[in-house]
């Protein structure tokens, strides 16, 4: 049984259990393997001799650990590409280039990125190989703006969108529709070509079309749900008039929609999701378990405001330590999601860090209870954290 004096501490082995399992690199060896000329990725397969090349297009915040892996087992086929990470990310790898962009807010050097990217999807023809790597935080990474739309547009967009409270399947709706890579257009610039996708999902149930804005799968959003979406949350009448052009346009049948389900484009596209935040989960309550705590898993798929979710865990830790229930102690709650944050102050952080600080206020003064908030991808928000700690003396 954990000791009190050791419930304090004991969130670091769980929470290096769940990121043992979301590392980007270990996921991507998971997946892919090699023997001889063959390429195996879960249930497809690829004979190398059959490509005149193999390229790879990475873009994330795992994107250089997955991009290592893949160079490690195929650093003789592969003959060019493109990695983009954030900034103050490390950069070194073998044969392929990485550039930095802006994360969340895009910047120039994302554009510059992107339209690298572009220019390595159109130079693949019917018999080369492009692999595509694709973790958090692609969308702001790759910005393409469409039609006559500038980058300062495109930014102001992005700043509306995050700071509205909106899901960020709602954002990245938007986000396809105002861009020349997101909503399957990059794999439309692929094709001919074959293309694999291996995503790291950070987005609930993996819905591919979400992950990244989905710039290589099939798009069933419109140009009427953006306008929808802006408008749901109230800022649509706050968004450049450039944006607006492209959203009406497109509306009115006169900018080609994304490409669709059935869609030729995909003839030559596969997807596999290599892990996701249930498997995270997952490994964090076995630790939890093998540390002697009693475990509950409440959710892998909680969404909302992040200060209101932290009322109910907070809520939970007080009955927990009153009654011991609904699991008696030592407990350990887990749940994974997707919450958002309405910003309505000039405060710095991210979405785990604000859970974290509501939380704090809610067990001020329970001993022995702590409360962590933290991103699998090991940055929350515009900052340098991964997210936040805090417990009973934290106010």
């Amino acid at each position: 049984m954990v000791h009190p004096t050791e419930i304090s501490n004991a969130y670091r082995p769980i929470l290096r259990s769940a990121l043992s399992v979301a590392d980007p690199g270990q996921a991507v060896h998971n997946v892919l393997s090699r023997r001889g000329r063959v390429l195996s990725a879960g249930r497809f397969s690829y004979d190398l001799d059959r490509y005149r090349s193999v390229r790879i297009l990475a873009a994330g915040k795992g994107a250089l650990p997955m991009a290592r892996a893949v160079v490690d087992m195929l650093e003789d086929a592969i003959s060019g590409g493109v990695v983009v990470v954030p900034h103050r990310s490390d950069r070194s790898l073998k044969k392929i280039p990485v550039l930095s962009a802006n994360h969340p807010i895009p910047d120039r050097n994302g554009v510059n990125a992107a339209e690298r990217c572009l220019k390595e999807a159109a130079a693949a023809g019917p018999d080369d190989l492009v692999i595509v790597l694709l973790s958090g935080g692609a969308s702001a990474l790759l910005p393409a703006p469409a039609g006559n739309m500038t980058l300062s547009v495109k930014q102001k967009v992005t700043q509306l969108l995050i700071k509205s409270g909106a899901r960020i399947n709602e954002i990245n709706v938007v986000r396809k529709h105002l861009s020349r890579i997101k909503g399957g257009r990059l794999a439309a610039a692929i094709y001919p070509a074959a293309s694999l996708t291996l995503v790291l999902s950070d987005v609930l149930s993996g819905d591919l079309s979400t992950i990244a804005s989905g710039p290589t799968y099939p798009d069933a959003s419109t140009f009427s749900d953006a306008v929808e979406i802006l408008k749901k949350h109230r800022i649509w009448t706050r968004i450049p008039p450039a944006a607006k052009r492209v959203l009406n346009s497109g509306s009115r049948g006169k900018i080609p929609e994304t490409p669709k389900p059935g869609s030729p484009v995909f003839e030559n596209s596969k997807h596999i999701i290599i892990t996701d935040n249930r498997r995270s989960v997952e490994a964090a309550e076995k630790q939890a378990r093998s540390l002697g705590f009693n475990t509950m898993v409440l959710s892998t798929s909680i969404e909302g405001e992040a200060r209101e979710i932290a009322k109910v865990f907070g809520a939970m830790a007080r009955e927990i330590h009153r009654t011991g229930r609904p699991v008696s102690r030592p407990a350990c709650v887990l749940a994974g999601g997707e919450l958002t944050v309405t910003v309505r102050g000039r405060g710095r952080g991210g979405r785990a860090q604000e859970f974290a600080l509501a939380a704090a206020t809610e067990i001020s003064g329970l001993p022995d209870v702590t409360v962590v908030g933290f991103g699998t991808d090991g940055r929350d928000g515009p900052t340098e954290a991964a997210g936040a700690a805090a417990d009973g003396t934290s106010i």
